[in-house]
């Protein structure tokens, strides 16, 4: 008999697990959730193209808007398409064709020398007017022949 162990007594083996843990963890993982939800909701819904070079059929009938150098917006509908729109008016137009044609293709060129945050600001102002389908119109990069010295 083993002098250490208690008298009278055998010890039983607990088979419960501990759960604490992860529950501690599952805790966690539901407040930085919580923090993060709605921060992920607040960006702009824009539908990208997946891969590939060649143009996208058309969904729907299309319309552009144009970001320019100096950050004026104009928009290809209407009878003064080349004069600058206020954010408003813009809301307004693109609000109106969204309503009569919800499967509109809004297209967004902005120049390259414009302020990214002027195109944030032409994005969320289509949001605004309802947009669901939003498209960047980029020009494509020139291919450049092989260099004849490289080949030899």
């Amino acid at each position: 008999m083993n002098p250490a162990a208690p008298r009278g007594r055998k010890r039983r083996l607990a088979s419960e697990i501990n759960v604490v843990p992860y529950i501690d963890v599952m805790l966690v993982l539901l407040i930085i959730f919580m923090v993060t939800a709605p921060l992920l909701t607040q960006g702009v819904q824009v539908q990208l193209p997946e891969t590939g070079a060649e143009p996208l059929p058309g969904e729907g009938e299309q319309y552009t808007l144009t970001v320019d150098a100096r950050g004026r917006f104009t928009f290809d509908v209407g009878t003064e398409q080349a004069k600058p729109l206020s954010d408003e008016e813009l809301v307004r137009r693109v609000g109106a064709i969204v309503r009569n044609k919800p499967g509109a293709v809004i297209l967004l060129r902005g120049d390259a020398s414009v302020d990214y945050g002027r195109v944030a600001v032409a994005m969320s102002l289509l949001q605004q007017a309802g947009a669901t389908k939003i498209g960047f119109v980029t020009d494509p990069v020139p291919v450049r022949p092989p260099d004849a010295k490289k080949q030899g």
